[in-house]
C-alpha cells in the first residue's frame, strides 16, 4: 500500500452508482457494531467529541462529513482542507507515539490499517480509547470507508451525499474522456530510488478514468522501482509531475532522452494527491482530466 511506503521516502473504475449508493442513512444514535480492517469489531457508542486521525484520507473524510470540528489529532502529512494545520501534529501516522495520542484525550481514533499501526490499535483499545483501523488504497475503498466513518461519527447522511457526488463526478470524467485518444503516461512518485505509479495505486485509477494509460500500468505495486533504462524505452508521451521536479528534468541531461522532456510535455500537478483517495478524488480527476485533454467538455 502507498501510504506506508510514501511515509517512509517523504510521503475502473468509476464507483458503480449502486455500490456507492449503498450508503445506509441511519437515524442517529442507532450505530450498529462492525468490524474494522484489522477485524476488530466497534460496538455501538455515542458519537465521538474528540477524535485523532492518523490517515490524510480519513482526516479529509472526517472534515467532509462535517465532523472536522471535533478532530484534535493530525498526521505531518495532513494539508486539506487548510485549517487542518491547526491541529496538533502527532507524526507520520505509522508507528505512531501512542502516549501522545492518550495526551490529545480523543475518544476515538483512526489508523491506517497497517501492520505497522497494529500494536498501536491494541495498545489505545487497552487504554479504553475507541480505535478502528482502515485501509483506503484504491478508488473502491472511499465509499466502504467514508460510510464507516459516517457511521462512527453520526454523519451518516453526510456521508452518503459525499459519496453520491463523488460517483456522479467520476462517472462524468469517465463518459467524457471515452472516445479520446489515451496518451501515454508516466508519473514518477520519488526520483531516487526512481519509483513510479503502479498498477495497485488508485492514482492509477485516476489516469485511466481520466483519459490516459500509464506506461507501469501492468506493474502490481502501488508504487514499483523502475530503471530509468525502462522508462526511456517505454518513452511515454506525458510526464505529470510537480514544478519543482519539471524545473530538474527540463534540465538535465538524461532526462533530455524523453521524447516528453525534449518537446516539454511535462505537466504540472499537485503531487499531494497521491497521499490517498480522498472526497477530493472526484474534483482531482477532473483536474487530471483537463490536463491531459484540454478539449474535452468537462
Amino acid at each position: 500500500m502507498f501510504f506506508a511506503r510514501h511515509c517512509r521516502t517523504v510521503w475502473r473504475l468509476a464507483l458503480p452508482a449502486a455500490t456507492l449508493l449503498a450508503c445506509t442513512r441511519e437515524a442517529a444514535p442507532v450505530r450498529a457494531p462492525f468490524t474494522d480492517d484489522f477485524g476488530d469489531t466497534l460496538g455501538t457508542s455515542a458519537a465521538p467529541a474528540r477524535i485523532v486521525s492518523l490517515n490524510p484520507a480519513t482526516t479529509e473524510i472526517l472534515y467532509a462529513v462535517g465532523a472536522g470540528a471535533r478532530v484534535v489529532g493530525r498526521t505531518t502529512y495532513d494539508a486539506y482542507p487548510p485549517r487542518v494545520r491547526a491541529v496538533t501534529d502527532l507524526g507520520p501516522g505509522l508507528r505512531p507515539n501512542v502516549e501522545a495520542i492518550i495526551a490529545t484525550h480523543p475518544d476515538l481514533v483512526l489508523l491506517y490499517a497497517s501492520e505497522d499501526n497494529r500494536d498501536a490499535a491494541r495498545r489505545l483499545r487497552a487504554a479504553g480509547i475507541r480505535t478502528a483501523a482502515f485501509r483506503v488504497d484504491r478508488i473502491r475503498d472511499l465509499a466502504r470507508v467514508t460510510r464507516l466513518v459516517g457511521h462512527l461519527t453520526g454523519d451518516s447522511a453526510q456521508a452518503s451525499r459525499t459519496i453520491d457526488s463523488v460517483s456522479v463526478t467520476l462517472a462524468h470524467v469517465r463518459t467524457a474522456t471515452a472516445m479520446l485518444p489515451h496518451p501515454s503516461v508516466f508519473w514518477p512518485f520519488w526520483e531516487s530510488p526512481l519509483l513510479s505509479v503502479g498498477g495497485g495505486s488508485f492514482v492509477n485509477e485516476m489516469i485511466e478514468l481520466a483519459g490516459g494509460r500509464n506506461v507501469f500500468a501492468e506493474l502490481p505495486q502501488p508504487s514499483p522501482q523502475i530503471t530509468f533504462e525502462e522508462l526511456v524505452r517505454r518513452d511515454p508521451d506525458l510526464i505529470l509531475t510537480g514544478p519543482s521536479t519539471r524545473q530538474r528534468m527540463l534540465s538535465d541531461p538524461r532526462w533530455q532522452t524523453l521524447r516528453a522532456v525534449r518537446a516539454g510535455h511535462i505537466l504540472v500537478i499537485d503531487t499531494s494527491i497521491v497521499n490517498g483517495p480522498s472526497p477530493r478524488v472526484g474534483a482531482n480527476t477532473v483536474g487530471l482530466a483537463r490536463l491531459l485533454h484540454p478539449e474535452a467538455k468537462l
